[in-house]
């Protein structure tokens, strides 16, 4: 297998464990609930894209529909991530009833990440028929995913405004959001940079891509690159959030003694 084919192999390896581990926080929370659910879709993905391009370098002759179902799941792999960190930060909100007053902000932003989600999928499926139009597609998909990051710092600014109404584990949570942000934004920022570089999704290894940015192509780029900005941001942000899960328990606080239902601060109108 090339390089890219081993990153793929290690990426199974990494995620299997997490795959259980989230998959038992998002039953224990309620699957349809969606709380940690985007975190189990995001393991789930990372499985399948790895299977895809391990596979794509198994099979002779060379079957190009595989590496584009690898390096789609790669690409689109960065919208559940974004779900899971306002998921997360939905949570700091929510109230004794487990949900928040104002749902528009977070439904804006999930509908913002849906069309992403749409657009860069259809960029991959009509790549074959119009190269340009498709790069376009994709990059209009990583434009929205982008404003969806801009917008959870902005909320993640907001409650740190409000952080003494906030309770204590969410509290901590909030903390732990704050923290996987800076790596959430580079890898939002290499999806973006790979993005605009990478035309071709396919198995070959030798680059046509003169840009300036042609480091950052995800098919034949500096594989260092990929193995920073993009799998250890990744990891790093699952192992915070997988982590929070088990040591916050975020239930225990509407069970403190001061706490008084009618006055939950975050959840009024």
């Amino acid at each position: 297998m090339n390089t890219q084919g081993i990153l793929a192999a290690v990426t199974i390896v990494m995620y299997i464990p997490f795959l259980f581990t989230s998959f038992k926080v998002a039953s224990k929370c309620g699957i349809w609930r969606g709380r940690w659910t985007s975190l189990l879709v995001f393991c789930i993905i990372r499985v399948l894209g790895g299977a895809f391009l391990v596979a794509a370098e198994k099979i002779t002759p060379a079957n190009n529909g595989l590496y584009t179902a690898g390096y789609m799941l790669e690409v689109v792999g960065l919208a559940p991530l974004l779900l899971s960190t306002l998921s997360l930060l939905r949570l700091i909100f929510d109230g004794p009833d487990g949900e928040p007053t104002d749902e528009s902000i977070f439904h804006s932003l999930r509908t913002f990440n849906a069309a992403g989600v749409l657009l860069t999928v259809i960029g991959f499926f009509t790549v074959s028929r119009s190269s340009s139009g498709a790069s376009t597609l994709r990059k209009s998909g990583f434009i929205l995913f982008s404003i969806h990051y801009i917008a959870l710092v902005g909320i993640c600014i907001f409650l740190w405004t409000k952080v003494h109404l906030i309770m204590k584990y969410r509290k901590r949570l909030l903390k732990v959001i704050s923290f996987a942000l800076p790596f959430l934004a580079v890898r939002t920022v290499y999806g973006v940079l790979s993005t605009i570089t990478t035309d071709a999704f396919t198995g070959s290894t030798t680059s046509s891509n003169t840009s300036s940015l042609a480091e950052f192509d995800l098919v034949t780029g500096n594989w260092e690159i990929f193995l920073v900005m993009d799998m250890i941001t990744e990891y790093a942000i699952v192992i915070f959030y997988t982590t929070s899960a088990f040591v916050l328990p975020l239930d225990q606080d509407f069970k403190a003694p001061d706490f008084i239902e009618d006055e939950f601060p975050l959840n009024g109108p």
